[in-house]
């Protein structure tokens, strides 16, 4: 609990530092967990976290605060309930989709015919499965920059990473990316 802060004090805090990213919050352990319900559970307890060390909260940026409290939940569940060779992944393509938001400049568009719409939904999972793929650390950075739209020196800040690393993770995670949808048209 915040020092020196009544319950109140720091509902009131956490309501306006974390709940406005609760969105990102979901988003960013969906694609580090690769499961639904799995991410549902990080971002539970990144809340408990958050909630406990609200009153340690700088003030400068929430958004990134928040997200590195999920980043370091995410893999703290991850080593304590996966094996390190086990790479789950779940199919997005539930109700939740994240079909409206672009990847790197690539982005579903809505068509008139069914026929160009199913095509675009055929694209969309194929770049949801080539992300998915990504080994975990080239995976996050792609995630926080080209789907939740952090600056560089934020995901250096949430993943602990310089800036000059988290740049060749992204261009890497990019390269790999453009290489799977290549193969995949051969």
């Amino acid at each position: 609990m915040g020092v020196g802060l009544s319950d109140e004090e720091n509902r009131k805090q956490f309501a306006g530092i974390v709940v406005p990213h609760l969105s990102e919050a979901f988003a960013v352990a969906s694609w580090l967990t690769g499961n639904r319900t799995d991410a549902e559970d990080v971002v539970q307890e990144a809340c408990l976290r958050a909630f406990r060390a609200i009153g340690s909260f700088a003030g400068v940026n929430a958004r990134a605060w928040v997200l590195t409290i999920v980043r370091h939940t995410a893999y703290s569940w991850l080593a304590k309930n996966r094996p390190s060779e086990i790479v789950a992944v779940e199919d997005f393509l539930g109700e939740e989709r994240l079909t409206e938001q672009c990847i790197g400049g690539w982005s579903a568009t809505v068509t008139s015919t069914p026929e160009t719409a199913l095509l675009a939904k055929l694209d969309v999972r194929r770049l949801e499965a080539a992300i998915a793929a990504l080994p975990l650390a080239f995976r996050e950075v792609l995630i926080l920059r080209d789907l939740q739209g952090l600056e560089y020196r934020e995901i250096a800040e949430v993943t602990t990473l310089p800036v000059g690393t988290v740049m060749s993770r992204l261009a890497r995670a990019r390269r790999r990316i453009i290489g799977a949808l290549r193969t995949n048209d051969a």
